[in-house]
């Protein structure tokens, strides 16, 4: 597979073209960003970590008939995905009660909630990315109505995946961010599935092994994402 040239940088990710229309290359950075790009910094190997994680998490998906974007992982911060036109929706599952949720419902964090929580938000870093209900996301024209069915859906298919995924290496999945696009008319599952885009919890201690840990200035944010890839790469 021939590389070409950069497509797009992102706040974790550049995309690359290559020699094949429908495949892009995925390159993984080890910046980090919080509060829709107000914090800055810099995770030390973090881009080799969300891409072995990641690529395991995407494969797991597979084996469980979820489409997503994953094709191969070329290297330690490379992943072949396939072309999707993205949907211009962040899609967020909880299982528990935490951070904006959490403040914004004056809860205490680490509340087990009753059942899932699926929450849309119109990807859109200068409006801050705000809070979506499936009529407002139809109105303006982000998805069309079987396309937004699909993505609840899967969203909760995922989410009892990678739950047990998790669970049985003593994480507790507490929330997470899933965003989706089109591949040839298909809804597919995109970006990526990392301690970025989800609360990881310890099971036994609730310590936090995810970026909150860096939106927070709690420190050991290394630790935490090297954690994460050991149990996920030691799991069969």
């Amino acid at each position: 597979m021939e590389k070409k040239e950069k497509l797009y940088e992102g706040k974790a990710k550049i995309i690359y073209k290559t020699n094949d229309p429908d495949l892009y290359i995925a390159y993984f950075k080890d910046d980090a960003t919080a509060f829709n790009n107000q914090k800055k910094g810099t995770i030390l190997d973090k881009g080799i970590v969300n891409n072995s994680i990641s690529s395991r998490l995407f494969q797991l998906l597979s084996q469980n008939k979820i489409q997503n974007h994953f094709v191969e992982k070329l290297s330690d911060r490379e992943m072949l995905i396939k072309k999707l036109t993205m949907l211009p929706l962040e899609v967020i599952v909880r299982n528990v009660a935490a951070g904006s949720f959490a403040k914004r419902y004056g809860k205490e964090e680490g509340l087990v909630l009753s059942r899932p929580l699926l929450e849309f938000c119109l990807k859109d870093d200068s409006l801050g990315d705000p809070f979506l209900n499936d009529d407002a996301a139809l109105i303006l024209g982000l998805c069309h109505q079987q396309q937004l069915l699909t993505i609840r859906n899967y969203a909760l298919m995922i989410n009892t995946c990678l739950s047990q995924f998790f669970d049985s290496m003593e994480i507790r999945l507490i929330d997470f961010k899933l965003e989706f696009g089109l591949f040839k008319g298909d809804v597919l599952l995109g970006d990526e599935v990392t301690p970025d885009t989800c609360r990881l919890w310890d099971k036994k201690t609730d310590e936090k092994l995810d970026k909150d840990r860096f939106r927070r200035d709690m420190g050991g944010v290394e630790e935490a994402y090297k954690t994460v890839f050991d149990r996920v790469m030691q799991s069969k």
